[in-house]
């Protein structure tokens, strides 16, 4: 085997592979688009989220008839303690 042969198989191909996968790790970091940083001015419109959107358009107090008799009237149970 000639010097060259050694330098090529030992030296060249390895580094032809690592360069490879450097170029494709970094290949998705550049398709990205740019991320939010604190700080930054904020040029999207708000988004609202919410898990069902056929329900926002109820109102927030179905039944105000009786709203006056029970204005703190306790309707869910629960909460951190998890006593359902």
């Amino acid at each position: 085997m000639s010097p060259v042969e050694t330098i090529l198989v030992f030296v060249v191909i390895p580094a032809a592979i690592y360069g490879a996968v450097a170029l494709l790790t970094l290949r998705e970091r550049a398709a990205k688009t740019p991320r939010y940083r604190p700080g930054q001015d904020w040029d999207y419109p708000p988004v609202w989220w919410t898990a069902n959107p056929a329900g926002t358009a109820q109102p927030a107090h179905a039944g105000d008839d009786n709203a006056d008799s029970a204005p703190n009237a306790r309707t869910a149970w629960g909460g951190a303690r998890g006593s359902w």
